[in-house]
């Protein structure tokens, strides 16, 4: 069912965050494809990883030192002989020792522990001469060896179908062989800067032109997510050539629109879309930057219309479009989430709106600081470029004290 341009509400940033959530919580799963191991990280996982043996799968040493009976360590200091060497990577053949009472072996970091043996002393509170160590502290039974399937039982799922491939799951899947990965394929994006005041990059542009860094800035943002990008040809303040452009972008899995979605005489992507029987769940979001934010569907396909300005294309493209994007990634965890800093300098605005202002995030350790960027509108690239993330103000704050911790979202 098709709406008029403005018949669509204005919503605030949760209930429109929300709806992009839902629509893309109902997208069905992509196509799955193998790709290498390294070529996997960024991807979705499309398929459980499961422990194909128990983890560790013998017990495992957790520090240099020696391998002992913790009650041989009643009293100290305690001398015990030590009756062998146990290396990381020792086969059974090169395992006959047997730590009895009175006995120790020296054992390193990943070594499995010999059968006998309760506990691993750590090499710094022991002294050896010849074939007698000298322990000076006590320990406990358990202590400084990892139990056999402690970290995992064989049959155990170790990732779940939509997470993310990162180091941690790039180490898991390695850990229990696999070479090539099964992956959701990557959404395709089509994008379009729209306006005649928008010029190629290798042009040299009039007093009143602009190069088409929008298209550039939103491929990049895509290509994060791990999606594939196609920048479309500039589409002029005229409308038939804007449809033709949507008609192309409407091939993709996701056209993203730039520019032309304000209240002004030549903003005529909503018209357009509209006539080709658009159906539009908002139509703004009561935030700064990025208020005129539009998000719809036609013929099956979504479509985001950014605004121009590029802070708030930006800005809107991380609140709105990346979990879509994700979703049709098969990325399972959509939800946003905040730090928290401790402001520098006070913050003055005004209400009404949920602002997301460029700031730089700093500080040290436990000691997080952000202060907003000098920045002159939603126009201001520069500014942002020198941020970091955004200050995340309410839409009741007018004023936020140096000192008092805020959300920030990074960037």
């Amino acid at each position: 069912m098709s709406a008029a341009p403005d018949q669509s509400p204005i919503l605030s940033f949760e209930d429109a965050r929300h709806l992009v959530e839902e629509h893309s919580s109902r997208l069905h799963s992509p196509v799955v494809e193998d790709v290498g191991l390294l070529q996997s990280r960024g991807r979705v996982l499309a398929e459980a990883v499961f422990a194909d043996r128990d983890f560790p799968p013998f017990p495992r040493a957790a520090r240099d030192g020696y391998a002992v009976r913790a009650a041989d360590l009643a009293n100290l200091p305690a001398k015990l002989e030590v009756v062998g060497e146990i290396k990381a990577g020792a086969s059974a053949e090169e395992l006959p020792i047997v730590v009895e009472a009175g006995k120790a072996a020296a054992i390193m970091t990943g070594a499995p522990a010999p059968a006998g043996a309760d506990a691993v002393v750590m090499l710094e509170y022991t002294a050896r001469t010849g074939n007698i160590v000298e322990i000076t502290k006590g320990i406990g039974a358990g202590d400084n060896i990892v139990p056999i399937g402690s970290e995992a039982r064989k049959g155990s799922r170790l990732l779940e179908v939509g997470v993310k491939i990162d180091q941690a799951a790039i180490a898991i899947l390695a850990s229990v062989g696999k070479s090539k990965v099964a992956v959701y394929s990557r959404a395709k994006v089509a994008i379009i800067s729209t306006g005649d005041e928008i010029i190629p990059l290798e042009d040299e542009p009039g007093p009143n032109q602009i190069r088409n860094s929008n298209s550039y800035s939103i491929a990049a943002q895509v290509q994060e997510v791990g999606a594939q990008a196609a920048i479309l040809p500039i589409a002029p303040d005229e409308p038939t050539r804007l449809r033709e452009l949507i008609e192309e972008g409407l091939q993709f899995d996701l056209l993203l629109l730039a520019g032309g979605v304000s209240m002004g005489k030549y903003d005529l992507v909503e018209h357009v879309l509209a006539q080709m029987g658009a159906e539009f769940f908002f139509q703004g979001a009561q935030i700064q930057p990025g208020r005129p934010i539009v998000f719809g569907r036609v013929r099956d396909k979504y479509f985001f219309g950014l605004p121009g300005n590029p802070v708030s294309t930006m800005v809107t493209f991380e609140l709105f479009v990346r979990p879509m994007l994700e979703a049709m990634m098969g990325k399972s965890q959509l939800k946003l989430e905040f730090l928290y800093a401790r402001l520098k300098s006070d913050i003055k605005t005004k209400t009404g709106l949920k602002r997301f202002l460029p700031a730089t995030l700093a500080g040290e350790f436990e000691h997080p600081e952000v202060e907003l960027a000098h920045w002159h509108g939603s126009g201001d690239i520069a500014a942002t470029a020198r941020a970091n993330c955004y200050v995340v103000v309410p839409p009741d704050r007018e004023h936020i004290p140096a000192g008092e911790w805020v959300p920030v979202l990074r960037r």
